[in-house]
């Protein structure tokens, strides 16, 4: 497995509990958006310590771009990601994951599941092939939300807001349930990638399944 040293160049708050990493990018370094690549701390008691993280950057820039969930509570590789800063320095790995774009359809994030989905909107922008696609995207509430405002740019009506527990009381809360998936199944041949938890991918996956999507046209992380 190779190693790559790499310094980080930013750090950014996102939301609430979300960070955005910018760092140097190795030479001859790829991958294709929705991907990811195992990272640890480059510090002698913290090199062991490994986790997998999708890239959000393109991969045409020259630099990487993480955007990471944490989990403060847990004590573990995020928290200790949380206190990192620019000059600080990371270990990077090979390149990996089964999420990428195959063709027009529907986007189901839950949470920080947006991740590997920004890449991939972001290069189907750049390429003009954006029409057709939308995103559904589960968060708790509105202070949850990772990147609103550029998704919503990219994808204008395309982009719908699933809200468990909205800010505002007398506005209901809503999961993604059959009945909301059911208005984006009509079209047949379309593509259905899913990324979230594992209980909330078990969940889409088995919605679709039941509106008759073959397995065949559902993407998620295998």
């Amino acid at each position: 497995m190779n190693e790559h040293i790499v310094k980080i160049l930013s750090v950014e708050d996102i939301t609430h509990n979300v960070k955005r990493f910018t760092v140097e990018k190795p030479d001859n370094y790829s991958f294709i958006p929705g991907q990811a690549t195992d990272i640890a701390i480059n510090k002698p008691d913290l090199k062991s310590v490994v986790g997998p993280f999708t890239f959000t950057s393109l991969n045409k820039s020259d630099f990487l771009e993480f955007t990471i969930k944490i989990y403060k509570e847990h004590d573990g590789l995020t928290s200790k990601l949380s206190s990192l800063k620019a000059t600080d320095e990371l270990i990077i790995h090979d390149v990996f994951g089964t999420i990428n774009y195959k063709g027009k359809g529907v986007f189901i994030a839950g949470g920080a599941g947006i991740t590997p989905f920004i890449a991939i909107l972001r290069q189907l922008n750049i390429d003009g092939s954006l029409s057709g696609n939308n995103l559904i995207f589960a968060n708790h509430n509105e202070k949850d939300i990772i990147n609103k405002v550029e998704l919503k740019y990219l994808l204008g009506d395309n982009y719908i807001d699933v809200l468990k527990s909205p800010l505002n009381p007398e506005i209901p809360g809503k999961t993604i349930d059959q009945d909301l998936l059911k208005k984006y199944t009509k079209d047949q041949g379309k593509w259905y990638y899913i990324c979230g938890p594992d209980a909330f991918t078990a969940a889409m996956v088995n919605n679709l399944k039941e509106l008759g999507i073959p397995d065949s046209h559902i993407v998620i992380e295998e």
